[in-house]
C-alpha cells in the first residue's frame, strides 16, 4: 500500500477560508500532501477584519493532537495562530511526545486586518518555549519587531534580524520582507543548520488579495518537508508557490476587503 505524506496544522478556523485551517489544508493539498488539523480556536472573521476568538479548551486541543499522531502521524507540523499561554504551553509538551522533527512555526500574532489574535501575556512564553523547540519560524515584520522588541526599517537590517530571531542558533528563520516598501521584495532565510543565508527575491505584485499569506507561505513550508526535502529546497520551493499562489489571485474579487491568494492556481482559473 502507498504511504501518504501527512501534514498537520494546528491553528485557528477562519471561516472565509483565506486563511486559518482552510488555508493551511488548501496548501497541504496542493503542495502534495494529506492535510491533517487541530483547531485551537474558532475565529469570527472575513475578508473585513476579526469581530471575535472563540478559543477551544487546551486540553480538548492536546486530544485532537494525540488523536491524529496516535492514528495516522505527521511527517511535519504547522503551528498558527496560538493564543494564550497556557496553549502554547499545551501544543509544546503535547509534541514533545513525539518524535516530529519538521515543526514550522508562524508566530501569528495580528491578522491581515491589522487585528490582535495573541494575548499579550503570551507573547514571552512563544518566544521563551515555542520558538526553540521549532525547525522554522516564520514570522513577518511586525511580528519580528515583537519578537525583537526593536523597530525594523530596511532591508538591510533583515539577515542580522534573522540571525538573531534564532537564538543563537536554535532555530531556522524566514524573514518576510512584505511589509517594507519597494518594487522588489528579498525575504532573508536564516538556515541555522548550516549557517547560511539566502536572500529570496520576488516582484511585488499589486492586489489587496493577501489574506492568509502567511498561512499559505508556513504551511507550505511544512508540507516540503513532509515530502523529504531539504530546509533550503523547501523553503524555496514554498517561496515560489506563495509568489504564485498571489499574482494568480490577484486578479480575482472575493468579499470586500483584502481576499485570499489562489491556492489552487496549479489546477484551475
Amino acid at each position: 500500500m502507498k504511504k501518504y505524506n501527512v501534514a498537520l496544522s494546528i491553528a485557528g478556523s477562519d471561516p472565509s477560508g483565506g486563511a486559518g485551517l482552510q488555508a493551511d489544508l488548501k496548501t497541504f493539498s496542493a503542495c502534495g500532501c494529506y492535510g491533517a488539523t487541530a483547531v485551537v480556536a474558532v475565529v469570527d472573521e472575513n475578508t473585513q477584519g476579526v469581530t471575535g476568538v472563540f478559543p477551544v479548551p487546551a486540553s480538548f486541543v492536546r486530544g485532537q493532537i494525540k488523536s491524529v499522531l496516535d492514528d495516522i502521524g505527521a511527517d511535519a507540523v504547522k503551528i498558527g495562530m496560538l493564543h494564550s499561554s497556557e496553549l502554547i504551553v499545551t501544543v509544546k509538551e503535547t509534541l514533545a511526545e513525539y518524535n516530529i522533527r519538521n515543526i514550522v512555526l508562524d508566530p501569528v500574532m495580528v491578522a491581515t486586518s491589522g487585528d490582535p489574535l495573541l494575548e499579550p501575556d503570551a507573547v514571552d512564553t512563544l518566544k521563551n518555549v515555542l520558538v526553540p523547540y521549532a525547525r522554522v519560524i516564520t514570522p513577518n515584520i511586525p511580528e519580528a519587531e515583537i519578537l525583537l522588541g526593536e523597530k525594523i526599517t530596511s532591508q538591510a537590517e533583515l539577515t542580522e534580524c534573522a540571525r538573531r530571531l534564532s537564538q543563537n542558533g536554535k532555530v531556522s528563520v524566514l524573514l518576510k520582507a512584505g511589509h517594507l516598501s519597494g518594487a522588489e521584495l528579498a525575504d532573508v532565510f536564516y538556515n541555522a543548520e548550516s549557517g547560511s543565508i539566502a536572500l529570496l527575491k520576488s516582484r511585488r505584485i499589486d492586489t489587496v488579495n493577501t489574506h492568509g499569506t502567511g498561512c499559505t507561505l508556513s504551511s507550505a513550508v511544512a508540507a516540503f518537508l513532509a515530502r523529504g526535502y531539504g530546509l533550503d529546497e523547501a523553503v524555496g520551493n514554498a517561496k515560489e508557490y506563495i509568489s504564485k499562489a498571489i499574482e494568480a489571485g490577484a486578479g480575482y474579487r472575493i468579499g470586500k476587503g483584502h481576499g485570499p491568494v489562489h491556492h489552487f492556481f496549479g489546477f484551475w482559473e
